[in-house]
């Protein structure tokens, strides 16, 4: 049986890691290479590092903070935002980086999720799906959660994992922040859905939302941010209590 695996998200905005609700009102939560480092010791089991102002700004990922973390860690981490040819790809393995997110980029050209997996592999490619249930519609968006699309989540989902995708990155606008958990009810569709792994993102509040998304959702992985980034769950204490549930994880 796989283990189920904990991951950290940096959110990164001008050199510093952030972190809002429902994907607004952002603060600071410290330092991404300290926090990078201080989770690799910890016992996260990946790192997500997405430059969440990147596509709104017309630019490139930050090379030298990807290297910086990548001198410091020894987990896999994912790199994201503002991604959007090969090129940024080569990049960005080139710093250190195991694998990449895209998200606008891949709504605006799907071909690129075929290019991508073509050149270096499914197992590289995330492709991160910002997604807002309204009226019993999960409805894709792109920019940051700030434009709504016409792509339905579960449509969307099936199309890029045919099109190569290694891994579906899916966060709940709706639970984004609030610390109330996971979308489950839609975590567990598209995992009936899919056969390439699901990270489950939005809502982490305590131990039990994990616990819950992992049996309810059936999520292969977990991701939260300000619950690790401001010490209100320890992983490795989180890592105790899945295994008293019956989850396998890697201690």
């Amino acid at each position: 049986m796989l283990t189920k695996r904990i991951i950290p998200c940096l959110d990164i905005k001008n050199g510093r890691t952030v972190k809002g609700v429902n994907f607004i009102d952002l603060r600071d939560a410290g330092d991404p290479v300290e926090l990078a480092k201080q989770y690799a010791n910890l016992g996260a089991d990946e790192l997500v590092f997405l430059d969440i102002s990147a596509t709104l700004e017309g630019r490139k990922t930050m090379h030298d903070l990807v290297l910086k973390v990548a001198e410091q860690v020894n987990i896999p981490f994912t790199v994201g935002g503002g991604i959007s040819s090969i090129e940024d790809v080569d990049d960005l393995l080139k710093c250190g980086a195991d694998k990449i997110s895209i998200n606008s980029s891949a709504i605006k050209r799907p071909d690129l999720v075929n290019e991508l997996s073509n050149k270096f592999g499914s197992q590289c490619v995330v492709v991160a799906i910002d997604a807002k249930q309204i009226n019993n519609q999960w409805i894709v968006h792109l920019a940051g959660g700030t434009i709504p699309t016409a792509l339905n989540l579960f449509d969307w989902a099936r199309d890029v994992e045919q099109r190569g995708a290694g891994e579906i990155l899916f966060t709940s606008m709706n639970n984004d922040g609030t610390k109330a958990g996971f979308a489950n009810e839609a975590l567990a569709k598209l995992s009936e859905t899919l056969n390439i792994p699901i990270i489950a993102s939005g809502g982490a509040g305590t131990v039990q939302h994990f616990v819950d998304t992992f049996k309810e959702g059936m999520a292969d992985a977990a991701l939260a941010a300000s619950v690790f980034h401001f010490g209100e769950i320890e992983i490795l204490d989180l890592k105790r209590e899945l295994r008293k549930n019956d989850i396998e994880v890697r201690l």
